[in-house]
């Protein structure tokens, strides 16, 4: 095994361990210090230790959230960057995000519940429908007139669809009261102030179908980035490898968004810090995004709830101050390298 090989494979185990240790490592950052002894006591019953109670119920599961919404948006920005072949795409390209972001306004404001008894209802439910009704409009114009996915008509068939969601989501909010504008917008910035691990629980089971896919796409990613006919030659069916990211990566983009709202930034600015120590093989780069997208914004949520302590911040503002000057230098950088 080569040396830089060696570093990169190293580099991948050391971002996920950094995203365990930043999960055990979250809850105890706060207003209210916790004790290491008095958290895992066992002299104490639960419902006397507080200690317990604040890690366990309330910052431990707002922890891992932070963590599977960020390594999962970090993962699907890879994927969506190959499938298109433009190192600015995010996982909110495609309009997925902004059709969560309606289905949530219109729970919202109208208290609109999923029929049939689904485990993730309310909210991050009605989030997950308006995703799904976005990527069956994308994808119905993407493929109708092509055997596969066009990635032209993909950006064109996503720019569309997230202005018209945004029309919807703005005139829902015309009409919503106060109340229900307000914690809209919250939800809007980025929230990760989750209610326990039900949310979590009810959303693993998509990521992780999705996170399978991604597994399965490595290879084919590799191949796709040098072009459609590029990878045909080398064996690759391209229609079912787009067919798959594309699926794979809005599944990924939905599930997260249900979650902690449309955080954005966290799937253009990983991918591209981890390619700059990996490398572009997307079997490293995809495992290495996971783990340092779960740590990063975990950190950004530490600093949510205590840079104005004891009010919270939205995590996406922290991500946004963050991602916003790196996405214009990646912007300048691509011009002048294109010049």
């Amino acid at each position: 095994m080569t040396h830089p090989l060696r570093r990169a494979i190293s580099t991948v185990v050391l971002c996920l361990v950094v995203a365990v240790v930043a999960v055990i490592a979250a809850p105890f950052i706060g207003p209210t210090p916790l004790s290491f002894g008095a958290v895992f006591s066992t002299r104490l019953p639960f419902a006397d230790n507080t200690d317990a109670q604040i890690f366990f119920l309330a910052r431990l599961p707002r922890a891992l959230a932070a963590a599977l919404v960020g390594g999962t948006l970090a993962t699907a920005g890879v994927v969506f960057q190959a499938l298109l072949r433009n190192p600015l795409a995010t996982p909110y390209t495609l309009g997925i995000s902004a059709g969560a972001s309606f289905g949530a306004m219109v729970a919202i404001t109208f208290g609109f519940v999923l029929p049939f008894g689904l485990p993730m209802g309310g909210v991050a439910g009605a989030s997950l429908a308006g995703a799904g009704l976005a990527v069956i409009v994308v994808y119905a114009l993407a493929s109708a007139r092509h055997s596969g996915l066009s990635t032209t008509v993909l950006l064109l068939a996503g720019v569309t669809m997230n202005s018209f969601f945004s029309a919807l989501i703005l005139f829902v909010q015309y009409l919503s009261d106060f109340t229900e504008t307000f914690r809209a917008l919250r939800w809007l910035m980025g929230d990760l102030d989750v209610a326990g691990y039900e949310p979590i629980l009810a959303g693993l089971p998509i990521i992780a179908i999705a996170l399978l896919g991604f597994g399965w796409l490595a290879r084919p990613l590799n191949l796709l980035t040098l072009g459609a006919d590029a990878a045909a030659t080398r064996g690759v069916d391209v229609v079912r490898a787009q067919r798959v990211a594309f699926f794979t990566g809005s599944l990924a983009t939905g599930a997260a968004v249900s979650i902690g709202g449309p955080i954005g930034f966290i799937g253009i600015i990983v991918p591209h810090l981890v390619r700059l120590v990996v490398g572009a093989d997307h079997r490293l780069v995809l495992p290495a995004s996971f783990g340092f997208g779960a740590a990063f914004l975990v950190g950004c949520d530490v600093l949510a709830r205590t840079v104005l302590s004891p009010m919270e911040l939205p995590v996406g503002i922290i991500t946004a101050l963050i991602g916003g000057p790196f996405f214009l230098y990646m912007l300048i950088t691509r011009t002048r390298n294109t010049a």
